[in-house]
């Protein structure tokens, strides 16, 4: 009797474990002739925003098996309108951003730079006779976007929270054209934040001071849509995470700016519910 027990089991399980292979099978093989588009927020004009992240598309690609492709955005309001479409599998978005995108369609962040914090600033010319943030008053400000976090929201909320200041924003698309207006004096400042600064021509950071600083608050996130599969999710985390161990990887990433990647959560976004910036938010 316990022979045929035995004999009627080893059956089954010849029968079930291979049914199971096959059901997660298609799955894997759908996900590696899948091209996943891959979002990124147009800081930079479109030449030097591929130059910098094709080399990290390609180790993806490499590590993970996996295909993925850039989609560029032309400006920061067609890039936030993809967003809330669904148009990427994974985006490295704002903080803002990253907190409506997981709200209206469930996007999760997944890494982030742990060792620096994203704060905006105001600069001007050197040779500006402004030294002070209160003689913007009245004067015209250039800003990359209206929804750009630490550049415009986080500026114009300190402006006319804390401050009191009235500005007369001027939107120019990217954190270039903002530092070029200024250098060109086409405005009296500009809404930036540090770390974009710092990627601008020596000649061009030489020309131009800070003159203000927000708060400072958890920096850009790299997020997936809940549509793709979990697998290929964890692939990716996994890949960006151990890009930061090399220092080949390191340099990729210093370029994004990224200085130490480590992994991101909704929770360190949900603190952006509390500061109303909403009330600058352009839908």
């Amino acid at each position: 009797m316990k022979t045929m027990y035995s004999r009627l089991i080893a059956l089954l399980l010849s029968i079930i474990i291979p049914l199971s292979i096959i059901a997660t099978f298609p799955t894997t093989a759908l996900a590696q002739e899948k091209t996943f588009i891959f979002g990124i927020i147009p800081q930079f004009e479109a030449k030097k925003l591929r130059s910098i992240w094709q080399p990290i598309i390609n180790y993806l690609k490499t590590e993970t098996g996996y295909n993925f492709k850039i989609k560029g955005s032309p400006t920061i309001p067609d890039f936030e309108s993809e967003i809330m479409q669904g148009d990427f599998d994974f985006v490295y978005l704002n903080p803002y951003q990253s907190m409506l995108a997981n709200e209206t369609l469930g996007y999760t962040p997944l890494v982030k730079d742990i060792e620096k914090t994203l704060f905006g600033i105001i600069v001007v010319k050197k040779d500006s006779s402004i030294t002070d943030v209160s003689q913007l008053d009245r004067q015209v400000i250039a800003f990359p976007a209206p929804n750009a976090l630490a550049a415009s929201l986080l500026v114009r909320k300190d402006l006319q929270d804390d401050l009191k200041i009235k500005v007369y924003p001027r939107y120019v698309k990217t954190h270039d054209s903002v530092y070029l207006n200024v250098l060109l004096g086409e405005v009296a400042a500009g809404g930036g934040v540090q770390k974009t600064l710092s990627q601008q021509q020596p000649k061009y950071q030489a020309a131009l001071k800070v003159i203000y600083k927000t708060r400072e608050v958890s920096p850009h996130p790299v997020s997936s849509h809940p549509r793709v599969p979990i697998n290929v999710v964890n692939a990716v985390k996994n890949a960006l995470l151990k890009l930061g161990e090399t220092t080949e990887g390191k340099n990729l990433l210093a370029k994004i700016p990224m200085k130490k990647i480590g992994e991101a959560s909704l929770m360190d976004y949900l603190s952006f519910k509390e500061l109303g910036l909403e009330r600058f938010y352009n839908k």
